[in-house]
């Protein structure tokens, strides 16, 4: 298990998926420069930038909560090294929360932006950057297991 490349990208994906929830995912800063709206994996908060005050509290558990999802299975698939075809099967399914992850998130910036500061687009994290490098890392790992299944399959043949 451990000797299989596709165990580091997996371990990387749930590590990602459990920085998301740590890491700010989007900030943006009104017109006049006095209030800042911040994303992270359980709220988004509106600051008064001179006070550090926080004005408003919207909970995105949500967020969250699907990132630990994604990192659980992650982890899952993780143990799942004897059964190939679950464990890409298990990936597809994280993909699918991660997918719907960034959808939640892109929807929620581009909504409150245009409330906020239409004028700017706001500034994307590095929460909102480890979604996608998990993102790759799946993909990179669903790569090397269907590898490892096609190399198995031809000495099968080979029998």
């Amino acid at each position: 298990m451990i000797q299989r490349v596709q165990t580091i990208f997996l371990l990387l994906v749930a590590i990602a998926m459990l920085l998301v929830t740590y890491f700010p995912i989007w900030t943006q800063v009104n017109i006049d420069q006095t209030e800042m709206l911040k994303l992270t994996g359980w709220n988004l908060s509106k600051v008064y930038v001179d006070s550090g005050e926080v004005s408003e509290l919207m909970p995105t558990f949500y967020i969250g909560i699907l990132a630990i999802i994604a990192a659980v299975v992650a982890i899952y698939s993780l143990s799942q090294f004897k059964n190939r075809t679950k464990q890409m099967f298990l990936n597809m399914i994280n993909s699918i929360i991660m997918v719907v992850n960034l959808g939640i998130i892109v929807y929620l910036t581009y909504s409150k932006n245009l409330d906020f500061n239409p004028t700017a687009s706001g500034a994307f994290m590095i929460g909102f950057y480890c979604i996608i490098a998990a993102m790759v890392f799946n993909i990179v790992a669903n790569r090397f297991i269907r590898k490892d299944e096609l190399l198995i399959k031809s000495v099968d043949r080979i029998r």
